[in-house]
């Protein structure tokens, strides 16, 4: 363990507390709770209901493909319902019943497999890699479960290596898909930084084969989707016949193609799942008891991980952890090829919100904004202003971070469009001249500092999850 872990113990401990008894504390997830006492819509549950439907319809229109959504509070639900089309070919309409892809989701019921594992006493949280793993290059490193958990451990991310791509028709077994990545140096020392790695969660989907004598599907199936009865969720197969499951679909200068065919044999245990916002809501509720495993293990997973220099992470375990319209949030998205998703849970207003996509960059993001509603919170959307072609054009560049590839920000129509390793290419939206938000994730930032005469010096980036980077600007585009 590492000297952060009892502090970690003491803020999930807190936490506990404050969750149980309503008392304000101050960890990363309960912040400002005196400053968030309203739980009760200011409107009538129809009139919710209404707004929110209305929501929907506005991001997914009725001809294109669309999205299921459900919002619940207390256990109660306060909306179900869908909007768009579930297949374009044939002409049928999306309804919330249907089964869809649901992308990195699928990280926090591996970590609660994890927790599962580790209240077993089959593991534990600081156990290295190679006592399940032995042939693992780990380069000298200490690459913990933990570090895998929380994104740290600097296990480079396959789905970024330039030939993943190239592959992605291709069934692989799961020692196939880890000597995708397994040769690759590490990108940089564990604890040093958060790097989103989807290469982390397929070790600990190793973890659990190796440790439980199940493979990951089956692990997941008899401990989890059973014991809840979430009965339209499972491992995803792409030959299975899955009654109520949609195509996904991509978003093209002609309008819509189908999405690029995908081997669900690998996003594995970081990715692979598909359910319904039923089962998804049968997951929630059962995440307030002790069903699967117990409120502290659960706690620990929600609260945010340190880097060594101090440096929150914003993100624990399969969850990340922030703060939304004024009342913290544990929430998590994925995206897969035609599908996008967004899960969010308010555990202080006993909300819980789901949006689950069948299109590429789908708004799923949406789901905050719905749980923030149902919390009885204000939402203000971004609203981007004009700005100059010659304002937009001296924001252009390479900007360093440090240890990290270069971002590249471009000038696109009506904005700026920005390269991050994590994310790609993005395009985002001026609410100045020098603040500029995520098209696709409205709460994502982009802060250009200028030095006195006017001249971009570097930009601020804070996303949804990770710390906040600053990178500093290191030339013009030629």
């Amino acid at each position: 363990m590492s000297q952060r872990l009892p502090v970690r113990a003491q803020a999930a401990a807190a936490l506990l507390l404050t969750l149980l008894a309503g008392a304000a504390c101050a960890t990363p997830l309960a912040v400002a709770l005196a400053a968030a006492e309203s739980t009760v819509p200011a409107v009538g549950a129809d009139a919710l209901r209404e707004q929110l439907q209305a929501e929907l319809e506005r991001a997914f229109p009725a001809n294109e493909p669309g999205a299921t959504a459900l919002v619940m509070q207390d256990g109660k639900v306060l909306f179900r319902g869908a909007a768009g089309m579930a297949n374009l070919e044939l002409g049928v309409a999306m309804r919330p019943e249907m089964v869809l892809r649901l992308g990195s989701v699928t990280k926090q019921f591996t970590a609660v497999c994890i927790l599962m594992l580790v209240e077993q006493g089959k593991l534990a949280f600081d156990d290295e890699i190679t006592k399940f793993l032995p042939d693992f290059p780990v380069h000298g490193q200490k690459i913990t479960i933990e570090r895998l958990l929380t994104h740290t451990s600097g296990v480079k991310n396959y789905t970024e290596l330039p030939a993943f791509w190239d592959q992605q028709r291709q069934d692989k077994t799961l020692l196939q898909l880890i000597d995708m990545f397994k040769q690759a140096p590490p990108e940089f020392a564990p604890g040093e930084r958060f790097v989103y790695s989807n290469s982390g969660y397929v070790l600990l989907g190793a973890v659990i084969e190796k440790v439980s004598g199940q493979t990951y599907a089956a692990f997941v199936q008899q401990h989890i989707f059973a014991v809840l009865g979430m009965a339209h969720t499972r491992y995803d197969s792409t030959a299975s016949i899955i009654p109520g499951r949609v195509p996904g679909y991509k978003h093209t200068a002609q309008g819509y193609d189908n999405g690029d065919y995908f081997s669900m044999s690998l996003p594995y245990a970081a990715g692979s799942l598909v359910s319904t916002v039923d089962d998804l809501a049968k997951w929630d509720e059962a995440l307030y008891t002790e069903k699967l495993v117990s409120q502290a293990s659960l706690l620990r997973a929600w609260t945010t991980f340190h880097l060594d220099d101090g440096r929150p992470t914003h993100y624990g375990y399969g969850w990340a952890i922030t703060d939304i319209a004024g009342i913290p949030m544990l929430n998590h998205g994925g995206g897969v090829n035609g599908f996008n998703s967004m899960l969010v849970r308010v555990p202080q207003t006993h909300v819980f919100a789901v949006v689950l996509s069948n299109r590429d960059g789908g708004e799923a993001w949406l789901a905050r904004k719905l749980a923030a509603l149902a919390s009885g919170r204000k939402w203000t959307e971004p609203v981007a202003v004009p700005v100059s072609a010659a304002a937009l054009d001296l924001l252009v560049g390479k900007y360093q971070l440090p240890q990290q590839p270069d971002i590249e920000v471009a000038h696109v129509k009506d904005g700026l469009s920005i390269h991050l390793q994590r994310y790609g290419t993005v395009e985002l939206r001026p609410l100045s001249d020098t603040e500029f938000f995520f098209v696709l994730d409205p709460l994502a930032r982009v802060t250009f500092l200028k030095d006195n005469t006017g001249q971009p010096l570097s930009l601020q980036l804070r996303t949804n999850r990770g710390p906040e980077e600053v990178a500093i600007k290191i030339e013009k585009p030629q």
